[in-house]
């Protein structure tokens, strides 16, 4: 297959927005700073995305490949998801640039909400025991992994970095059993 120059330029600029926005958030990154990382003339990245927040959204469209959990045991659901997501949080710079964003600027938070709305809240509503605390109970499991994400990853505090991954597991996964499959608090 060959790659047209029009994908190439593209790839080049969501790669550079990536990077941008990961390293100095939404608001201090700057349309010519991401095509001086490209090494493109500005107006390309306006004519690819048209805005800013065209191109924050194309360069944060994360998909969280969450497990298939219907092939896990019901008792191993939390370990599983968590598991999952130090995994994503290990290896993806855009996870981070999307969790700095998120917390700052009311666009980075619609973003993730919709990440929530569409990838987090069906887990919960495939193993919750009440369909109508489904949305609860999620909430309180993307409370507890983007605690810890906004901890080990963004603000790098010392004792959160210091913990293995088996750690990790060890004291978060019974948490987020509890809050999908408990039957009640």
């Amino acid at each position: 297959m060959v790659t047209r120059r029009s994908d190439a330029t593209r790839a080049a600029i969501l790669a550079a927005a990536r990077e941008r926005f990961a390293a100095e958030g939404y608001e201090r990154a700057t349309i010519r700073a991401v095509a001086k990382d490209a090494r493109i003339d500005p107006s390309m990245v306006m004519r690819y995305f048209g805005s800013k927040e065209g191109l924050f959204a194309a360069a944060v469209a994360v998909d969280l490949r969450l497990p298939d959990l219907s092939q896990v045991a019901r008792e191993e659901v939390g370990r599983a998801l968590v598991g999952h997501f130090l995994g994503l949080w290990e290896e993806n710079e855009e996870l981070t640039a999307v969790l700095r964003v998120g917390v700052t600027n009311p666009a980075g938070a619609e973003r993730m909400q919709g990440i929530f709305r569409e990838q987090l809240l069906p887990v919960a509503r495939r193993v919750c025991p009440d369909p109508e605390q489904a949305p609860a109970r999620a909430a309180l499991c993307a409370a507890q992994l983007l605690g810890l994400a906004l901890t080990r990853y963004v603000l790098r505090l010392a004792p959160a970095r210091a913990l293995t991954r088996e750690e990790l597991l060890a004291w978060l996964a019974p948490t987020v059993q509890r809050y999908l499959t408990a039957p009640e608090p």
